[in-house]
C-alpha cells in the first residue's frame, strides 16, 4: 500500500463525503529538517465535523494520521469542512 492509499485508507474513519489528497513531496525534496517524510494537502468534507472548531477538526485528522508523523509524513496541510459549508 502506498502511503497515500494510507492516508485516504486512515481517513475513511471519518466517513468523508469528499476527500481529496495532494502528494507535494517532489516540490519539497531536500529542504532542511525533512528526514524524508511527504508533504501532502488535504480537503475532506465530513459530517463528523459538523459543529466542531477548525482547531477540533484538524485535531480528528491528526489523529486518525498520528503513528505517520513524523517519519512517514513531514507536512500536512489540512482544509476541512462540515457538508452544510460552503467552502473556497
Amino acid at each position: 500500500m502506498t502511503l497515500l492509499e494510507e492516508i485516504r485508507s486512515r481517513l475513511a474513519v471519518l466517513e468523508p463525503v469528499d476527500l481529496a489528497i495532494q502528494d507535494d513531496s517532489a516540490l519539497h525534496a531536500g529542504h532542511a529538517g525533512n528526514g524524508g517524510g511527504g508533504h501532502f494537502n488535504v480537503r475532506i468534507v465530513s459530517s463528523q465535523f459538523s459543529g466542531k472548531s477548525p482547531i477540533i477538526r484538524h485535531r480528528i485528522v491528526y489523529q486518525a494520521l498520528a503513528d505517520l508523523i513524523p517519519t512517514r509524513i513531514h507536512a500536512l496541510s489540512i482544509r476541512a469542512f462540515a457538508p452544510d459549508e460552503t467552502n473556497p
